[in-house]
């Protein structure tokens, strides 16, 4: 890579918010003043998970898992400490602090505002989304954060098996919802996509390319190849997400703000309690990083999904899950300043 090569993706890097903003009102634009654009991108869709946006994905991830070693994986049992802080805090934690504090402004800070009803909606669409750890882009703030991509791939299948059997009893318990719809197919085709394929994909060219050309060319050279990959992957990712969702946001700019305030404090605040408990417990920054970060984001196509199912397509509920897809993005890069610059603060040394 040339230095005129380094320099511009330096620049693209240390701008990414910028063109985040950027991607995120172009996908609205697109989304309201050319509705024919999503509206054909849709068809191309399966279990509720678009093609488009997976293949994107999919592009993300997998320079990614190109840098995961095997042996960080099966050694991932020895350093417990990374995974024990986001299970804690993903399934004992997360979901009831969203609740609590979803139905603070929803129902009483905002109780002028938004009728009862739609505040319920609003509350259920809320709690989707704090019921559901992420799955895809978590890898993407692991890696801007220079996570540990090995033991993030841990972290974040653990949390996929626990998705399993916990999600649908937390939703029923807060909602009150005895009859709570999982739309399986989303869930396993989601975690087969961003999970297991592109896995895969990168453990078999690692052991081949590094087994015929040696690990410093595969490292050096090939992964060299995939620079800006991931940050390209993201914001071709935004375009057409918020142009699905472009009408939905400027026909109701109220309503937005009002579910991104409690969406956005609860997402500072689960960050706050696992990276600060991923300090106290002396976990390296490598894995305290992407531990606070799979609880902060949320696995937005499963809450979606299920909020459609169980309330309706228009329902208030499934615009809260489209805010959380509005909010997380900005948020979550706020996260990743907020993480490598507090980086020094950790041990350098690697988790007993």
């Amino acid at each position: 890579m040339s230095d005129s090569q380094k320099a511009g993706l330096g620049a693209f890097a240390k701008y990414l918010s910028v063109w985040v903003a950027l991607c995120i009102a172009l996908g609205v634009a697109i989304g309201y003043f050319l509705p024919g654009v999503p509206a054909f991108l849709g068809r191309f869709e399966y279990a509720r998970v678009s093609i488009p946006v997976a293949i994107l994905i999919w592009l993300m991830i997998y320079p990614m898992m190109l840098k995961v070693d095997f042996s960080s994986i099966k050694n991932a049992g020895k350093k417990p400490k990374g995974l024990i802080i986001t299970l804690v805090v993903n399934w004992l934690i997360k979901p009831f602090t969203m609740y609590l504090i979803a139905a603070f402004f929803l129902k009483i800070v905002f109780k002028a505002l938004i009728p009862e009803a739609l505040a319920t909606e609003y509350l259920a669409g809320a709690v989707l989304l704090g019921a559901a750890p992420c799955t895809a882009m978590v890898f993407v703030w692991s890696y801007l954060s220079d996570g540990d991509p090995g033991y993030t791939v841990v972290q974040v299948a653990v949390n996929d098996l626990v998705i399993l059997f916990a999600f649908t009893p937390i939703v029923a318990f807060l909602l009150g919802v005895s009859d709570v719809r999982v739309p399986w197919d989303t869930l396993f085709l989601s975690v087969g996509l961003f999970v297991v394929i592109p896995l895969g994909a990168g453990v078999v060219t690692r052991s081949r390319l590094v087994a015929k050309h040696g690990k410093d060319w595969f490292e050096n050279v090939f992964c060299k190849r995939f620079d800006g990959i991931t940050e390209a992957g993201l914001l071709l990712t935004l375009v057409i997400l918020f142009a699905f969702q472009g009408r939905v946001i400027l026909d109701n700019p109220l309503a937005i703000v009002l579910i991104a305030v409690p969406l956005v404090l609860q997402t500072y605040l689960i960050f706050f309690i696992g990276y600060g408990a991923a300090k106290v417990m002396r976990v390296p920054y490598e894995i305290a990083a992407p531990a606070g970060m799979i609880g902060a984001s949320n696995f937005f196509e499963l809450a979606v999904a299920v909020a459609i199912s169980l309330f309706g397509l228009s329902s208030g509920a499934a615009l809260a899950t489209v805010v959380g897809v509005l909010v997380e993005v900005p948020v979550m890069l706020s996260l990743v300043r907020i993480a490598k610059a507090t980086r020094g603060r950790f041990a350098a040394s690697r988790e007993p």
